[in-house]
């Protein structure tokens, strides 16, 4: 390699010896993932157990001694992408501590009434995405408890969810294999007049509290002109648990981010907050691989700044343009200008790891090698609350996922390289990725993975991770040790 490096100065100093010096420059590290390394275990003592481990993380920049204006509960954001971040997981991953930002590639009007939704969210007041009117027939119910897979049907006037209610249609009111599909709803329905209801402005435990004295299952809250507000499910109950981990501001509304672009901030911004912003608004910014970059978004006031390009599962850049970088090297390259500009200015810039994650255990790695927080796309698009259809394909239960550079995104904004408002070519594919149930039943099981591994390390903290972990190249052949080896699995789906 070097004499041929040689050859090639030799040729341009024949040809240009004017422009010698300006070569593209060579780094000399490898570009490396995640999967590349492992921790290695440190002394456990009788304090590292999960139970003390706190995943609280700074969300945007603050001075030394201070804390984070706002902080996470535990390090994950979910991606800005249309198959990701929609106002139901906004809302999940907020209760369970973590933050979505609502996807910019949609209109303004639209991305403003998704962040509103969030933010009028109350714990345990649902509402009704299941609603008809009384003009509705036996065959309309069952289309929509198909299309949805919910029981209960709120029947008001006009059929909308803050229609004035009319009555109410659960399981318990037709026989579908039986009745006469053109029975019109009006005449199997459970009119208000036998509903026992709640008024806005009830309380959780109050509305808990009738569902268990009058023994409901669903109990509608109205306004007082009858109008439709939320219903209170009795299933719902062990949920409705004030939740440790919920990540909420002094009004005690879900905190909730929203995505934007270079081109309409100057529209956007304002409809999204409805106030004065000023400096009120933190605004985090990216994507950069290096140092440079992330000194030129620090300069440009970045309250955070998110690490990665190409390391996406549906992104193609690398392939499509020849751009990015390991995710690995990216993010120790950027913690390091990170940390350098800390000790000389007493500003902390909190980092976010942007793609590259296959595994659980790479999410931990990410945190140890710098990073405050990552933010997931694939992983939230399994979820029951990502915005997308759940599909049977072959017999296997699949979700949408689709890359905001591919054509089905129209992300124009972003992927666009001037002229027409078009894409001239994709950086993400069209897909599907395996359906995995409720996002806390999974978000659970992977935050109990990185406590445990944060105790096998030392640490209960992520500073505390991030200032002991001892991390290690592996081989390729190491990387076969570390998995089931010369043994035959058991099948357990027979």
């Amino acid at each position: 390699m070097k004499t041929y490096l040689n050859r090639i100065q030799y040729f341009c100093t024949k040809i240009h010896p004017v422009n010698i010096n300006h070569m593209a420059v060579y780094l000399n590290d490898v570009s490396r993932t995640f999967g590349e390394y492992l921790l290695i275990p440190g002394l456990t003592t009788k304090q590292c157990v999960p139970t003390n481990v706190s995943l609280k993380t700074s969300l945007v920049k603050h001075n030394v001694g201070e804390k984070s204006p706002i902080e996470l509960n535990i390090p994950f954001v979910s991606a800005i992408m249309q198959s990701v971040s929609g106002p139901e997981l906004a809302i999940e991953l907020a209760r369970n501590g973590g933050l979505s930002f609502i996807f910019g590639s949609q209109p303004i009007a639209s991305q403003a009434e998704m962040v509103r939704r969030v933010k009028k969210f109350k714990a345990g007041f649902v509402t009704s995405d299941s609603n008809l009117t009384p003009e509705n027939t036996l065959a309309d119910v069952i289309d929509l408890v198909n299309q949805t897979e919910h029981s209960t049907i709120g029947i008001t006037d006009d059929g909308t969810p803050n229609g004035k209610l009319l009555g109410l249609v659960t399981s318990r009111d037709y026989r579908a294999e039986k009745d006469d599909l053109s029975t019109k709803v009006k005449e199997f329905m459970t009119p208000f007049s036998k509903l026992i209801v709640g008024e806005v402005g009830i309380s959780l435990k109050e509305a808990n509290q009738i569902i268990w004295d009058h023994k409901l299952n669903t109990l509608p809250i109205i306004d007082k002109d009858q109008n439709l507000a939320y219903f209170v499910f009795r299933k719902d109950y062990d949920n409705h648990r004030e939740n440790p981990n919920e990540l909420s501001g002094a009004d005690k509304k879900l905190l909730v981010g929203a995505g934007i672009n270079t081109r309409d901030y100057m529209e956007r911004v304002p409809a999204l907050v409805k106030k004065e912003y000023g400096d009120k608004v933190k605004v985090g910014a990216g994507n950069v691989v290096d140092r440079e970059g992330f000194l030129y978004l620090v300069k440009a006031g970045a309250d955070f700044i998110k690490v990665g390009i190409g390391g996406g599962s549906i992104c193609i850049t690398r392939e499509t343009k020849g751009i990015g970088r390991g995710q690995a090297t990216a993010v120790i390259e950027v913690a390091k200008a990170r940390d350098e500009y800390f000790e000389e200015t007493g500003i902390y810039i909190p980092i976010c790891s942007d793609g590259g994650i296959v595994y659980d255990s790479h999410i931990t790695l990410a945190l140890a090698i710098g990073a405050d927080f990552v933010m997931l796309g694939r992983y939230f698009a399994r979820f029951d609350e990502s915005p997308t259809k759940k599909v049977n394909i072959n017999g296997s239960y699949m979700k949408e996922y689709w890359g905001e550079g591919s054509n089905r995104a129209h992300n124009w904004q972003r992927y666009d390289m001037g002229g027409s408002e078009s894409l001239k070519f994709e950086e993400g594919v069209d897909s599907y990725v395996p359906y995995a149930g409720k996002l806390k039943d999974n978000l659970d099981v992977t935050i109990g993975k990185i406590k445990s591994t944060m105790c096998s390390c030392g640490a209960t903290t992520i500073p505390e991770l991030q200032k002991n972990a001892k991390i290690t190249l592996v081989s390729s052949t190491s990387i076969v040790e570390g998995g089931a080896h010369d043994v035959i699995l058991k099948d357990h789906n027979r």
